[in-house]
Parts: structure tokens; C-alpha cells; sequence
């Protein structure tokens, strides 16, 4: 029988209880949009490696990527009703269901990657991840998403001035889209992966992602302009369905969490390879990456945004616990 003292050495985690010696096996289903290989792909993969080998391969990880088991929004639904049991979704889609969500999705929260992940770690990402279980998630982990800034297929961006007129697909949030109004361009929600050949064929001039997803994803190919302004450093989220949740022994919840948060410095080294690996690679292939930018009239410009979704007593001092936090 593998006790949790063995992997837990191994892996740097001190999580010490046993596997039960008789149990039905268990096949996690979980989700992604993203691409095999991917960062986030590869971090649920290793996490069930972990599950397996814990377990004698009684619970184990099938990973659906490339989106097929659908765009976000359709996986959150899926997930809260149990049909997905696993699902990796970018904070933004969850902004009108899960508030406190609002406030780690704001433009310039977060002032460096690192000061994102020592913020998310911590009771302020343990209160976050709590946040989901009122609405049948549980939430297990955040994973980098990236700095995400803006490309198009029209000119460079240098100012704030160069973004009037400019339409841009956005992940389906209000936080998102209040922020591309409030820089002067025109927000337009819309699926991931319908973003190519909606630039292809120019009913939108560009989008917002992180070096890897505008890379992975191809986008590069119609948008040449890659400005980094680094607006957002959204992390991403691990959710698991509640009613799945709730089938599993304490002793099994417990692996789960433990496996999950082993994931994170794994998806992190797998990020920090890819993102430089990503720009590198679109800067060869013809990208022009534009950083002479004055990122002050940005930043100003989000104070109504700020006004709007950090609306209660409660958002506006996590906004002051963040910004506080070293």
C-alpha cells in the first residue's frame, strides 16, 4: 500500500495520510481550452501522475484540451452541474458569478508576476478559492496566466491615443470589457477560438492574451503588433464540481488538494520556459514587439473601472489587502 509520506517527500509537500486499501476508481474528466502541451495542460497531466501513483492508479486524470468539451463559459455550466469534473478556466468568465473574482481580474492590480503569486499563495488566495464552493465549485489552485497585453493586425501602439477605434476581442467579462472602453477601443467578447479567422478576416483588429496564448494560438500569423503593455496579470483557476466533489472520502479530498497545489510550481516553471520560448519565437517569425509605451495614462485611465467592480465594502478592502501585500 503507498503511503502519502513517500510522494509527499518526493514532491516537497508535507501531506501525510494513507490510501484507503480497498476503493472504486475514480476517472477525473477535466477540461482546458488550451492546446496539448500547454503549461496548464501539462500541469493537470503531472497532477495525475501524482493521483495515480499515490493510489496504485485507483484516481487518475483523462485531460480533454483544445476546448473539447467546449469554450469556457459552456465548461463552467458543465462543470457546476457535474458533467465536467475537473476544469481549468481563466478568472475572467467567473467575474459575474464569483465576486470576489472581480478583484485579481482588475488592470494593474497586481504590480509584477511575482507579486502575483506570493498575493495568490497566500490567505488572500485561500479566501478567493473558498469563494467558489457557494456556487457548486470547489476551487483548488491558481496557475499563472500570464501578463496579458494587446496585438493587432492594424499599426503599433505606443499611447493610450492609439487605441481609439480599435476593436478587440475580450474574454466574455464586464471587467474586461469596461477596461477596453475605458482606454478608448471597442471591446468584443467572443469565444477563443474564434479569434483567428475573425482577424483573418477583419471583423475585429486584434485581442489581449499572454506571449504563449498569442503564440500557441496562432494569432501572431494575423496580428503583427504585439504591444506590451501587461495590463493584466490574471492568474487562472482549478476548479472541481462540487457534486463530485462531495462522492469522495475526506482522505481522497485531501489527496486531491494536495496534488493540486503540488501542480502550481509545476505549471510555473513550465510557464516561465513557454513565455520565453513564445516571445522569441513570434519576434522570428516577424512579430513587431513595441515596449516604448507611457503605461501612466493606462493606468489612470482605470480608476472608473476600479469605481465599478470593487463595489462593496468587502471587494474594496481585498483591493487594499492586495495592494498592500509586499
Amino acid at each position: 500500500m503507498f503511503h502519502f509520506k513517500t510522494l509527499a517527500a518526493a514532491a516537497g509537500i508535507a501531506t501525510l495520510m494513507a490510501v484507503p486499501a480497498v476503493a472504486q476508481d475514480i476517472v477525473l474528466r477535466s477540461s482546458d481550452t488550451h492546446p496539448d502541451g500547454y503549461p496548464t495542460v501539462a500541469a493537470v497531466k503531472y497532477m495525475g501522475d501524482l493521483l495515480s501513483a499515490a493510489t496504485d492508479g485507483r484516481i487518475t486524470i483523462e485531460v480533454f484540451h483544445s476546448a473539447q468539451l467546449g469554450e469556457e463559459a459552456d465548461t463552467i455550466e458543465q462543470t457546476r452541474f457535474g458533467v465536467i469534473d475537473l476544469n481549468r478556466v481563466s478568472l475572467g468568465p467567473f467575474n459575474g458569478l464569483v465576486p470576489e473574482t472581480r478583484i485579481p481580474s482588475l488592470p494593474y492590480i497586481f504590480r509584477s508576476t511575482d507579486h502575483m503569486r506570493h498575493v495568490m499563495d497566500g490567505p488572500i488566495g485561500d479566501e478567493i478559492l473558498a469563494a467558489f464552493e457557494p456556487h457548486d465549485l470547489i476551487g483548488l489552485a491558481f496557475y499563472d496566466g500570464g501578463a496579458r497585453s494587446f496585438y493587432n493586425s492594424d499599426h503599433p501602439i505606443h499611447s493610450i491615443d492609439d487605441l481609439a477605434g480599435l476593436k478587440f476581442r475580450v474574454m466574455q467579462s464586464d471587467v474586461f470589457v469596461d477596461m477596453v472602453s475605458a482606454l478608448g477601443a471597442n471591446a468584443t467578447p467572443m469565444p477563443y477560438g474564434e479569434v483567428y479567422s475573425a482577424i483573418q478576416t477583419g471583423v475585429i483588429d486584434g485581442a489581449e492574451n499572454n506571449p504563449p496564448s498569442y503564440d500557441t494560438s496562432g494569432h501572431h500569423e494575423v496580428a503583427k503588433y504585439y504591444t506590451l503593455d501587461q495590463h493584466l496579470i490574471v492568474p487562472e483557476v482549478l476548479v472541481m464540481a462540487k457534486s463530485t466533489w462531495d462522492t469522495l472520502s475526506a482522505e481522497d479530498q485531501e489527496l486531491i488538494r494536495w496534488a493540486a497545489k503540488a501542480s502550481v510550481a509545476y505549471e510555473r516553471g513550465a510557464w516561465d520556459n513557454q513565455e520565453g520560448a513564445s516571445m522569441a519565437k513570434v519576434v522570428a517569425e516577424g512579430t513587431e514587439v513595441i515596449t516604448d509605451i507611457d503605461k501612466q495614462p493606462f493606468i489612470d485611465a482605470m480608476g472608473p473601472v476600479y469605481d465599478t467592480y470593487a463595489d462593496t465594502p468587502e471587494l474594496k478592502d481585498l483591493v487594499a489587502r492586495i495592494q498592500a501585500t509586499p
